[in-house]
């Protein structure tokens, strides 16, 4: 038996004990049900437990079985989802419960899972395990870091090969018994997430496996894993206008593919416009500006692109263009995190005039 088999053929035991006394109280770990499990992992994808967590209450209130999903309106989904990003996540969550319903139930096994919208290798695992007590494990970015530095893999983590050879693994040391079973991934996470943790030194004077970690024995732990550097993100330049007329505000509906696809938006147009350029805009769109009223900046970084805006505030005569929706109020439509500072700027604009026009 080579030196890392044997590493982490001793992992389990102590990795156990230790999760089962310093597990953080979370609450899909409270739970067997697949479908909230489900919920969990896909809302936990590129998304802080903290930030989830509010989510994750709401979205069981308002769909508490996944035929309630199956049924919500897509707009009712897309708000509720709305600054959680990555709103595929959410489509694709509908995609599925449509079909776990049609089938009359989850799938219990990690291939069966696998065919489910939106759902790939980790999450298949993830659900598998912890549902239905399937030895599976689930590999992400805690796991891959945990692993290399126990065994003091200088691999790239970004290299498929690399994933598939950690998890090949954790597979061949996963527990036998069914309560461990269910728990053996999140363990791996969990110490992944609190001692074995990125972007820094890990913890390891409070990690219970370190005297079975090479990183630590060898003084490497802290270099790895290693990754190859990222591709830099494209920069954008928008031009964003919260168009106001007769205490409304203009929003258009973004196309139904690519970039986040069938959501809400502020009109907008490519490029970093003046003013006199972007008052040229709005004469194409059949609009006139009455008063300019302020300009705001803001960026929002996506995983491959930045957007980089100058929006304008101002008040304009006419109808726009046809897909162009005048709202009194914006609690009813999805608009993403992109447009966060344009979107306070709307509700706060939309609730003075609400005040002024009750005196």
């Amino acid at each position: 038996m080579n030196e890392n088999v044997m590493t982490l053929s001793q992992l389990p035991p102590p990795l156990l004990a230790w999760y089962r006394e310093n597990a953080r109280d979370l609450p899909w770990r409270k739970t067997q049900d697949p479908y909230r499990i489900w919920v969990s992992e896909i809302m936990l994808q590129q998304t802080r437990v903290a930030a989830v967590l509010g989510y994750y209450a709401r979205f069981l209130e308002a769909f508490p079985t996944v035929e309630a999903l199956a049924a919500a309106p897509e707009d009712c989904l897309l708000k509720l989802w709305e600054g959680l990003g990555y709103y595929s996540r959410a489509r694709n969550l509908q995609k599925a419960a449509r079909l776990v319903t049609e089938r009359g139930g989850f799938p219990d096994t990690y291939r069966g899972l696998l065919e489910l919208p939106g759902v790939g290798t980790y999450t298949a695992a993830a659900i598998a395990s912890a549902s239905f007590a399937r030895r599976e494990a689930a590999v992400d970015g805690n796991v891959l870091r945990v692993i290399t530095r126990l065994t003091e893999d200088c691999s790239d983590i970004t290299a498929p090969q690399t994933k598939k050879n950690i998890r090949a693994q954790v597979q061949a040391i996963f527990p036998e018994n069914e309560d461990d079973i269910r728990i053996f991934n999140q363990a791996l996470m969990e110490l992944g997430a609190t001692v074995c943790v990125p972007n820094g030194p890990p913890k390891c004077l409070f990690c219970p496996v370190r005297a079975l970690c090479l990183g630590q024995a060898r003084g490497t732990a802290e270099s790895l894993p290693v990754k190859a550097p990222k591709k830099a993100r494209r920069v954008e330049e928008k031009t964003v206008f919260l168009l106001l007329r007769e205490g409304t505000v203009a929003l258009r509906k973004r196309p139904a593919s690519g970039l986040l696809a069938g959501l809400w938006e502020f009109p907008n147009v490519e490029g970093s416009l003046e003013e006199t350029a972007a008052g040229n805009v709005l004469e194409t769109w059949g609009l006139k500006p009455r008063v300019w009223k302020s300009r705001l900046t803001a960026k929002h970084i996506f995983s491959h692109v930045e957007w980089h805006m100058t929006g304008y505030t101002l008040e304009a005569a006419g109808e726009g263009p046809e897909d162009f929706v005048w709202v009194d109020a914006l609690n009813r439509h999805a608009i993403p995190s992109a447009f966060a500072r344009y979107n306070e700027e709307a509700r706060k604009i939309l609730e003075e005039q609400e005040d002024g026009d009750a005196i």
